[in-house]
């Protein structure tokens, strides 16, 4: 059977935050010593490295100047300080503390995205939210037994986290647009940013592995991570994909497991129970019912077998594109997430 726009949305995702994940331990590790602000500077320019040089074709519309004051916020709060936050803090916590309190970037986001958008969170989606906060949880409990966690340094984590749920949350919007674009520039915005508070503060810089190290974690991690979560979230929405994106800290602390340490086993073993059954209530979520579509005339990516695109081109046009459009008034029932055309009220 096909996938739904949720499934495959769940599945982009879900390579999203595993790629993310992966990178907190490299993180923790290559940027010892290192200044936070210069650390966030490497990332992102990793990240503009690996987001591609966006070219202006059919594909997606271009960017407007309300889009580009709202990237900038983006860029500040997801590109600068939260990854300067998130390097401070590995530097005075353990790799694996820092992991599952990012944890908490999940729960935030689904929550803004549900007092800001009014998006519908079916029951599954919460229950997969408590299953991942859980599993987070439990592995807390096993500690990082390195001894060198600091409340400071938890505490710049969780600022971290806060800073990525802003971003996350003011991205909707702009997931209707072209990824490479808007990785790019939010990348390119950060990179300026943090390199020139890391000149100011007169930041100690990495040798040059550990700089191309960072900024292969940046490339991997924050730029074709990011490219994912925002084809995600234009289909699943801020909040969806923020839940499914809480699979991300599990993974760190899944690699730090697997690179030795192996303290408390069995709460391991039954948190990768709880993630696996969160990750499931994503994917095969459905969401169906009678819904109407009001007229409407606007610009976007999308191509004609989505079952809302029937206008004609001449000459024909496959796959996806972008042009101006208009919408007749349509009343239908059919499987979808919170895509541009699916993003009306529920009671």
């Amino acid at each position: 059977m096909p996938l739904t726009p949720i499934a495959r949305g769940s599945l982009i995702g879900l390579a999203a935050a595993v790629l993310f994940g992966l990178t907190t331990p490299g993180i923790a590790y290559l940027g010892r010593g290192v200044g936070a602000f210069a650390t966030a500077t490497l990332l992102y320019a990793g990240a503009a490295l690996g987001a591609g040089l966006p070219t202006r074709g059919h594909q997606a519309p271009a960017l407007g100047r309300r889009e580009l004051g709202r990237l900038a916020l983006v860029a500040i709060f997801g590109a600068a300080l939260a990854p300067a936050s998130l390097a401070w803090g590995l530097q005075r916590t353990g790799a694996l503390s820092a992991s599952l309190l990012l944890n908490l970037e999940a729960v935030l986001t689904v929550f803004l995205a549900r007092a800001l958008y009014r998006e519908p969170l079916g029951g599954r989606v919460l229950v997969a939210v408590a299953l991942m906060v859980g599993g987070g949880a439990l592995l807390a409990f096993r500690g990082d037994g390195s001894g060198s966690s600091s409340v400071l340094g938890l505490a710049a984590v969780l600022g971290a986290s806060i800073g990525w749920a802003l971003d996350n949350t003011l991205t909707r919007p702009l997931s209707d647009f072209d990824p490479r674009v808007v990785v790019f520039g939010k990348a390119t915005l950060g990179a300026l940013m943090s390199g020139a508070a890391a000149l100011l503060l007169r930041e100690a810089w990495p040798a040059w592995p550990e700089a191309l190290g960072i900024a292969a974690c940046g490339a991997t991690g924050y730029g074709l991570s990011l490219r994912l979560y925002l084809r995600a979230q234009r289909t699943l929405g801020a909040g969806r994909t923020g839940s499914l994106f809480a699979f991300a800290p599990f993974v760190g602390a899944g690699l730090a497991f697997a690179l030795g340490d192996r303290s408390g086993a069995p709460l391991v073993a039954l948190s990768s129970v709880m993630f696996g059954a969160a990750v499931y209530l994503h994917a095969t979520e459905g969401h169906r019912h009678r819904h109407l579509h009001e007229a409407v005339d606007h610009e976007h990516a999308h191509s004609h077998d989505d079952g809302h695109h029937d206008h004609v081109h001449d000459p024909p046009v496959t796959g996806e594109h972008s042009h101006r459009h208009r919408h007749e008034p349509l009343d239908h029932e059919h499987e979808h997430g919170a895509d541009l055309h699916h993003r009306h009220a529920h009671d």
